[in-house]
């Protein structure tokens, strides 16, 4: 079958798309920059295309001849109006999809149950009911939180048990929900063809009901933790939104979602689809220990914080790409390496746990600086410890292009700025080249530039190797 995948570049759909060809389908991935190059044993059994569902010009680049869609797509945290976003977003595609010669639609969406809903359950609520309209047969597949590595649930779970002994927590950890393990979501949505040929929704869960609190505890368990959890009725939804952004690597935007669903209960009551599929989703503690075993390995094949939901960055990387040089501040330097291999291999290391090798406490300081007026500081880290892709998070910078070969890596910088900022690193033979690139917007803008507080410059070739020269300019 040829299977439209859009939300390619998203959590699960980095996750899906390897099962999908594993089972033999032929996958169009939507708006999947830099993912193939990740899946390179995969390029024959994959067609990408770059189209975006808010811009109804791009949606003719999706071919006629496919035979079923994933719509795996959200706006929750990228977008002040997430509600419309997400409903302009439903409706294009289903006028695109009913147009070609797709039978099913699969839609993942999270557990409705209940009469009063969050703005986000609403949202994916009204998303569903749009979908229904199409020429298609329907498929909603309805989880809760998802424990994996790299989930936002998980990310959030572990964020809050490692950091914190002692936690006085809002009235929202008594809230019942029941958890699904990552690896069960991939196996559900990987059988199109198993599924009911018919309009249907149905949920997916492990069989246990926990609390939010319970989660926390488990995770504590799992981990050999000893946390104390105290519940007070005081904190209202706001200030457990700035709880859970700065303790947390969540957005602030994604944290205030969160806690609006976080008061609604997401237990399961209908799971015929375990029994079509015969699929038995693992338990809670179970997938805790597998998802830990990843992380440990090295091996986590995707995060929420690659996903533009992670900031507020929600045009083409492509646009980016191109880094301009009218009405712009660059500063530009240069050193000789004695081991190019080794230079690039630290390059491609850069940020997260490895850090900026010079001046940390100032990138820090930055990051905090940045949460502080609700920007994603440092907190998002990255991903992968050694490898970078278009379009991953690396701190507070999203990649616009890695190229290892080519010796370039280039950044755009995702923290509040009077302005826009790139920094880009190039191998040129054994020469490292690093360009700091800021357009100012504004008056604002052009006065951070004249204090230097605009955006931290790295000096990555200090500690990449021998030096044997420099050179800097500014250009207006």
């Amino acid at each position: 079958m040829r299977m439209l995948l859009t939300g390619a570049t998203g959590y699960i759909g980095k996750r899906l798309l390897p099962a999908l060809v594993a089972e033999g389908h032929h996958v169009i991935a939507a708006r999947a920059t830099g993912l193939v190059s990740r899946l390179a044993a995969l390029q024959d059994h994959v067609t990408v295309i770059e189209v975006d569902f808010l811009e109804r010009a791009s949606l003719a680049e999706i071919p006629a001849d496919i035979d079923a869609a994933y719509y795996l797509m959200h706006s929750m945290a990228s977008s002040t109006d997430f509600q419309k976003a997400e409903l302009m977003s439903a409706v294009n595609f289903r006028e695109a999809v009913s147009a070609t010669g797709t039978k099913q639609v699969l839609y993942l969406t999270g557990i409705v149950n209940e009469d009063e809903l969050s703005e986000h359950l609403a949202s994916r609520k009204a998303v569903e009911d749009e979908l229904k309209r199409g020429s298609y047969h329907t498929t909603c597949l309805r989880a809760g939180i998802i424990i994996g590595s790299g989930s936002a649930s998980f990310e959030i779970i572990r964020d809050l048990v490692e950091k914190l002994p002692v936690m006085i927590t809002p009235v929202w950890l008594r809230t019942r929900c029941q958890p699904i393990a990552i690896r069960d979501v991939i196996a559900f949505l990987a059988k199109p063809s198993a599924m009911p040929p018919h309009t249907t929704v149905t949920s997916t869960s492990a069989a246990r009901i926990y609390t939010y609190k319970e989660m926390l505890l488990g995770y504590a368990k799992v981990r050999g933790l000893k946390r104390w959890i105290g519940i007070v009725p005081v904190m209202t939804p706001r200030l457990s939104s700035y709880w859970l952004y700065f303790v947390t690597s969540t957005s602030y935007r994604l944290a205030v979602s969160l806690v609006d669903s976080m008061k609604v209960e997401v237990v399961c009551r209908n799971t015929d689809l375990n029994g079509i599929l015969d699929i038995t989703p693992i338990d809670c503690e179970t997938a805790l220990q597998a998802t830990l075993q990843k992380i440990e390995g090295n091996e986590v094949v995707s995060g929420w914080k690659d996903s533009f939901t992670s900031s507020a960055f929600t045009a083409h990387l492509s646009e980016f790409l191109h880094v301009p040089t009218f009405g712009c501040f660059a500063d530009q330097r240069s050193r000789t390496m004695s081991s190019p291999e080794q230079t690039r291999e630290r390059i491609w290391r850069i940020g997260g746990s490895t850090g900026w090798y010079y001046g940390n406490w100032m990138w820090r300081l930055r990051g905090f600086m940045d949460k502080l007026v609700g920007g994603v500081g440092l907190n998002r880290g990255r991903t992968h410890a050694d490898t970078l892709m278009a379009g991953d998070s690396v701190d507070f910078w999203r990649v616009l292009y890695a190229n290892k070969e080519e010796g370039r890596l280039l950044l755009f910088a995702e923290m509040k700025l009077p302005g826009e900022a790139w920094l880009e690193f190039k191998m040129d033979g054994d020469v490292l080249r690093q360009t700091a690139t800021f357009r100012p917007k504004g008056l604002w803008g052009r006065i951070s530039v004249v204090r230097g507080a605009a955006v931290p410059r790295p000096r990555v070739q200090r500690h990449a190797g021998e030096v044997a020269g420099r050179n800097s300019k500014s250009a207006r």
